[in-house]
């Protein structure tokens, strides 16, 4: 066997039979009283046409004698009561249809909740976030996550699909069986050869061409990117302003032949040649069912309703070329099923090997112990840590120590990109270390309950979260594990200025933070980072002792910046506090100061023990002091230049 061939076969058993066994396995969360209510739905409508054929056909072999006989004779009432059998199996096969489609929509739902919640559940259970943010699972994981965002093509979509063919397959059996009666088995044979090779030929196409959809992910992303920026609220100010469409029309240009010629050409390639083959076997094997069925089109002509030669009536001529017609309409694509399935067993198996990945990369310890109450009394170590990103050629940490006193504020200040926001990362548990540790009042943080220490933690990280919900929803998401507080919720605005901010806003903190819902409001950065530090307030409240702010007031000016760690001191007394800036005017007042460089602490002490000194802390206090002064803001490549001249 060649490794070709191999490949190939590895390839096909993946795509084709695997993916389509991991649809069978998520039926049952439809339910089992659905699922046989469509599959047996599905067997009426499978057998409807037939009826339908069958009817039609006996109906027209005897209206000749019919015709003769007149209205009063028996002929004349069967055509009738055929008639109305044809009739009455085409209206309840529309009557059907639709209810069909909405046992199929109510799989469709149950389902995809099911694999929703399973999909959310992978990707939030791991202890930590490495393996969202690799690249590769997330451009795998946008494949899923387009089809559920659209309600299309997802794996509810390719279960109820599946059970769609019901009736395909039940209507290509009995018109099998036709033409095996009326013709004999070697046709039917060859006929069902011809439609079996038309629709592997179809599916086949249509796996191959899903697959393209997978691997140029990133060429559509980014084509979708453009659109939305194009039409979107997001860049409408700088379009206007900086009269930038012209430069996004040609990129969106750019960027749609980049996805969709390529793709053009592979649909051509994946359809046109090998349809002409399998047109060819069709053709071949239609032409012989109908050649024999000519030469059998004819009877003795001594009976009514029998042609002048041969010995099939007209009735069983009709009914042939019925059956011949409907057999070789089974060859082409299902526009109910084939479309559906496909692309939602692409989006099952991107969820499984999501789940997977995140498994498999979720290696973090899962610690059981309770923390200790009131912890942390003592201090907040970490010892000797070493920390690289999966993939960086360079570690962000190389045997770092540093001590974070119980009940006061630390300020971690330096360059951005010297490893402030990682350590909180890591105190979150968000990653883990290579190799040491982080204490809390001696214990490894690794052996507490991950849970239940990040209820200990109250994190502000520079990109928090602005969701669109109201205001005070966006403050008690500090704290989602408990019942929405509104007293607590209203002490943690005003503590910060929003309760007097959204005052004179239409419905008070009740008003929901975007302008694209009713009543809505946007708000300023500054005042988002307000509502961010309200919702961390608002986790103190409900019992978080760790405080963490990364960069809280990047975008304040300086004067609102100085009041407000006026009021942050006094709010935060005996907390223990972590303030992360490359601000240093903004953590003069902290109790305990430490700069990292490199990924090393390379001074700490209080800002007048720094002052003192020919320290960098020093000198970079003065540099963006003058700058200020100058009204100017920090410059980072300045701030580096002091550390890296020290």
């Amino acid at each position: 066997m060649s490794e070709t061939f191999r490949a190939w076969w590895r390839r096909y058993k993946e795509e084709a039979i695997v993916a389509r066994l991991r649809i069978w396995q998520i039926m049952p969360l439809a339910g089992w009283g659905r699922v046989v209510a469509l599959a047996g739905v599905g067997l009426i409508l499978g057998g409807l046409p037939i009826v339908f054929m069958v009817a039609t056909s006996a109906m027209i072999g005897h209206v000749p004698a019919a015709v003769d006989g007149g209205t009063s004779s028996d002929e004349y009432d069967t055509v009738v009561r055929l008639f109305l059998i044809a009739a009455g199996a085409f209206l309840l096969q529309q009557l059907l249809a639709p209810v069909q489609q909405m046992i199929g929509l109510s799989i469709q739902r149950a389902v995809d909740g099911r694999i929703r919640d399973e999909a959310v559940e992978a990707v939030t259970a791991s202890v930590g976030i490495g393996a969202l943010e690799d690249g590769e699972v997330l451009a795998t994981f946008s494949e899923a996550r387009m089809r559920f965002e659209n309600n299309f093509h997802t794996p509810g979509n390719a279960v109820a699909g599946m059970l769609f063919l019901v009736a395909r397959y039940v209507q290509m059996i009995a018109t099998f069986v036709i033409v095996w009666i009326l013709l004999g088995a070697w046709i039917a044979l060859a006929m069902i050869v011809a439609v079996m090779v038309l629709r592997t030929g179809n599916r086949g196409g249509l796996r191959a061409y899903s697959v393209l959809w997978r691997t140029n992910g990133h060429l559509r992303r980014r084509l979708i990117y453009f659109r939305d920026i194009a039409m979107g609220p997001t860049a409408s100010k700088e379009i206007r302003v900086f009269g930038t469409m012209p430069w996004i029309s040609k990129g969106h240009e750019k960027a749609f032949h980049e996805f969709a010629d390529p793709t053009d050409r592979e649909r051509r390639r994946i359809y046109f040649k090998p349809y002409l083959v399998y047109a060819a076997i069709g053709l071949v094997a239609t032409v012989w069912a109908l050649v024999a069925l000519t030469a059998q089109a004819a009877g003795t002509g001594s009976d009514p309703g029998e042609l002048t030669l041969g010995t099939m009536t007209i009735g069983e001529l009709t009914l042939g070329l019925q059956a011949l017609i409907g057999l070789l309409m089974m060859g082409r694509d299902f526009p109910e099923s084939d479309t559906s399935t496909q692309f939602g067993m692409n989006a099952l198996s991107a969820i499984r090997e999501v789940q997977r990945e995140v498994k498999e990369r979720d290696t973090a310890p899962r610690g059981s112990a309770p923390v200790p109450p009131g912890a942390p009394i003592q201090s907040i170590e970490f010892r000797d840590l070493h920390f690289s990103y999966p993939g960086a050629a360079r570690p962000v940490f190389s045997g770092l120590n540093l001590t974070l006193r119980a009940g006061l504020t630390t300020a971690i200040v330096g360059v951005n990109g010297a490893g402030k926001t990682t350590l909180m990362k890591l105190l979150a548990r968000l990653y883990e270390p290579t190799s040491g540790a982080i204490y809390v009042d001696g214990i490894d943080i690794a052996e507490l309950d991950v849970v239940e220490w990040r209820r200990t933690l109250s994190v502000v990280f520079q990109d928090f979260v602005r969701y669109e919900f109201t205001a005070a929803d966006n403050i008690a998401m500090g704290a989602a594990f408990d019942p929405a507080d509104r007293a607590a919720v209203e002490a943690a605005a005003a503590k910060t200025g929003m309760l007097e901010t959204l005052s004179d806003a239409p419905l008070g903190l009740d008003t929901i933070l975007a302008r694209a819902y009713e009543d809505g409001i946007d708000l300023s950065g500054g005042q988002w980072q307000r509502v961010a530090i309200a919702r961390s307030l608002y986790a103190v409240d409900k019992g978080a002792r760790v405080l963490v702010l990364d960069e809280p007031t990047a975008a304040l000016d300086v004067r609102a910046e100085a009041e407000f760690f006026e009021q942050f001191i006094e709010l935060t007394a005996g907390l223990t506090t972590v303030l992360i800036s490359h601000r240093f005017s903004s953590v003069r007042r902290a109790d305990h100061i430490i700069v990292v460089e490199e990924g090393r602490v390379v001074e700490q002490g209080s800002h007048d023990e720094l002052t003192a000194s020919d320290s960098r802390y020093r000198r970079l206090f003065e540099l963006q002091a003058r700058r200020f002064r100058e009204g100017l803001g920090a410059d980072d490549d300045a701030d580096a230049a002091v550390m890296e001249g020290a």
